[in-house]
């Protein structure tokens, strides 16, 4: 049977990237991400946090530490890693996610006033492993839309319905 091994998770930054270098040359970033759920307890909900840690690598890791910080929202998918090592002659392992992708939610921070049009906002940014965030123009995208009605020729008096 195969597996598939797939996390998406959305939430805010518990503190600030931690960019480095490893001897290939290769950017390496760490993030703590708090990710929020609601469930009932009783006839209450409850907000229960969940903590994860997650690795970036290549262009992803040095994009976050350039715009990231903590409490900033992101989006990120990537695969679930078990990392485990001996302290004090204790086996001890922990669950983190190695980001593939990463979308940078929410807006502009520091930004003042909303003109809009201008430049790239971040909250359409994604960066794919070793990709930058790609750009969209947003009125070319689909065309021209003219939303005067049916052009079916006869005037509505005519329909027959």
């Amino acid at each position: 049977m195969a597996s598939f091994n797939r996390v998406v998770l959305v939430g805010n930054l518990t503190r600030d990237p931690e960019l480095r270098y490893i001897p290939s040359g290769s950017a390496v970033s760490e993030i703590g991400l708090a990710v929020n759920d609601r469930v009932k307890k009783g006839d209450q909900w409850v907000d229960e946090t969940t903590f994860v840690d997650v690795t970036l690598w290549g262009r992803t890791a040095e994009v976050a530490n350039e715009y990231l910080s903590k409490g900033s929202s992101v989006l990120i998918e990537g695969r679930l890693k078990l990392d485990s090592w001996e302290k004090d002659g204790q086996k001890r392992s922990k669950l983190r996610v190695i980001c593939e992708k990463m979308q940078m939610l929410g807006g502009r921070e520091g930004g003042g006033g909303g003109g809009g049009g201008g430049g790239a906002a971040r909250g359409g940014n994604r960066v794919s492993s070793g990709a930058r965030a790609s750009q969209q123009s947003s009125s070319d995208d689909y065309g021209s839309y003219d939303d005067g009605g049916p052009s079916g020729g006869f005037p509505d008096d005519e329909i027959p319905f």
